[in-house]
Formats: structure tokens, sequence, C-alpha cells
């Protein structure tokens, strides 16, 4: 065991590390890098674009989204073998057919100056993504319903609340939240199309991943829609409606918003296509100003 090559013991001492998981994605992650055994990156890796004036090594930290989801699965793996006992469900026959519900949440963590001492020069605001594990349910083999094995009791809690990304940007700068949140929406977009494979229980076993955008308030929420902000005659992010037409009417709302619609309605807003007035156009998109980049489902939380 001593005399081996540096890389091999180097290897074999990673695995002894506290939240090491090996960990397969089928079929592989795209756009996603390769190695497995990352810790805390650079908020801005993946993203290529120029941002700011601001040292890019200061303004985000990281996580690599599936890296926490694993991370988070193996925190729970008690719970899930406890789950499938309870159920009566054999767990050598549920290898496959688990489905994990996240729900994501973005919030600005307000002013976090240094209000003495020399660190660098970074921006007085922060924002805080993360994300929480809400249910984990299998489909058994010979079974046409799914069991839900294990929910989160609590939730809202901050204990259940992972941190995925921290950044040094005010929650209304919509560039600079764009870049550094675009990698990690990339990420998540790829685990959508993928499964993962894990160890569970001495066991390999299958997940698949579905998202949950319902712990944004409706600042972040006009931010990651791309809508005015909250002084906006459009007062609604669900529907199209202004302040005057909800004062006269407060029943006949209907939840109209897409994250594809909106996408399109900021392409109009760039292009100007009928060549309107900034009145007409404003009209015409609704409140639509900036390009969105993360969908917000409206679910109930």
């Amino acid at each position: 065991q001593i005399f081996q090559p540096l890389h091999t013991l180097r290897s074999a001492e990673k695995e002894l590390l506290p939240g090491f998981h090996l960990f397969e994605w089928q079929p592989a992650l795209k756009n996603v890098s390769s190695s497995w055994d990352v810790g805390i990156i650079d908020g801005l890796s993946g993203w290529t674009s120029f941002v700011d004036d601001v040292p890019a090594e200061t303004i985000a930290r990281r996580f690599r989204y599936d890296v926490a989801l694993v991370s988070a699965l193996k925190d729970l793996e008690e719970d899930i073998m406890d789950g499938l006992r309870e159920r009566g469900l054999d767990d050598s026959t549920c290898t496959s057919g688990f489905t994990v519900m996240v729900k994501e949440s973005c919030d600005g963590m307000g002013d976090v100056s240094e209000k003495h001492g020399s660190g660098p020069a970074v921006p007085e605001k922060a924002v805080r993504f993360s994300f929480t594990i809400m249910s984990i349910s299998v489909q058994a083999e010979d079974e046409e319903d799914a069991f839900t094995i294990f929910r989160e009791q609590k939730p809202n809690s901050e204990l259940s609340c992972r941190p995925l990304c921290l950044m040094f940007v005010d929650e209304s700068d919509h560039e600079t939240l764009t870049a550094i949140l675009g990698p990690v929406v990339a990420e998540r977009k790829a685990m959508l199309e993928s499964r993962l494979i894990l160890s569970i229980g001495g066991l390999q076993r299958s997940f698949r991943f579905f998202f949950r955008g319902t712990g944004y308030d409706e600042k972040m929420v006009r931010e990651m829609e791309g809508m005015e902000a909250s002084g906006s005659t459009y007062v609604c992010t669900l529907c199209d409606s202004t302040r005057a037409e909800a004062s006269e009417n407060m029943v006949l709302h209907s939840i109209t918003r897409s994250h594809g619609e909106n996408l399109e309605r900021y392409e109009i807003w760039r292009t100007n296509p009928f060549s309107e007035s900034a009145e007409e156009l404003r009209d015409r998109v609704k409140g639509v100003s900036a390009k969105p980049f993360i969908e917000t489902q409206p679910t109930l939380d």
C-alpha cells in the first residue's frame, strides 16, 4: 500500500475526506466541467464575458450545483433508507425511479460592507442563492404509484436550506446577477436531462431532479424575469395589469406570464420591430425591460 505512485495515494486520501462522494451522470452533463473532485469554485467560472471592474476572485464563491445536490442527498442517506423501510419496500429492488424535488431560493443579504479594515474593495451588498430538498419519492418497478419516502418537515428553516452561491452584488444589478447565476442555470438545465447515479445504502441508485423556484420574493422574481422594479405601473409579476386596472377590478386576474413569453417580449423591447415610441413599446411589453435568465415557476411552497 505504501509504495505507490503519489497520485494514487492522493486519490485514496481524497476518498477519506468528509464530504467526498463518487457519483456519475447518465448521460454526462453538457456544459459542465468533468472534474468530480471540485470544492468551492469561483462564482464566475463558466462565464466567459467580462463583468465590471470588480476583481473576479472577490465577486462570488459557489459549489458546483450537482456536487452540492450529491452532498445533500448523502446527508439524507439514513432518512432515505428509513423511508424505504417504513413503506415496506425492499431496498435491493429500489435502485431506480427516485425523484427529488428541489426548492430554490435567492435573496439579498443587505449591506455587508466592512466598516473598518483593509480588505479588497468589493460592492457593499450581497446576495445568497440556496436550495432545499423538499421531497424524495420512488416508483418501485412493479408499482403504479410513486411513494414519498422523504419530506422535509421544516422546509422554510435555515437548517434545511443549503447555500449554493454567495455573491457580492446588489440584487437589482441585473447584469452581474445574470453573469454569476448564468452558469448555475446552465447546470440546472443539464441536470434536468440526465440521471444521477449515486450509492445510497450500499447500492447504486438513480435519481431525477425537478426544480421549483418558490423561494424568491417579488423583487427577486422581477429581477430574474427581466421585469421592471417594484415601482412599475405594471403591478403584478404574474399578469399584465397596471395599477389603475387592478384598483378598478380586483377579480378578473389570470396568471398570464411565462418565461418564454417574457423572453419574446424582451426581444420586442430590444428590437422595436414596429418602430413605436417608448410609451407604446412599453405598453406592448407590459413592463419587461431586461432579458430574463431564471425561470421562476409560480407554484405553491
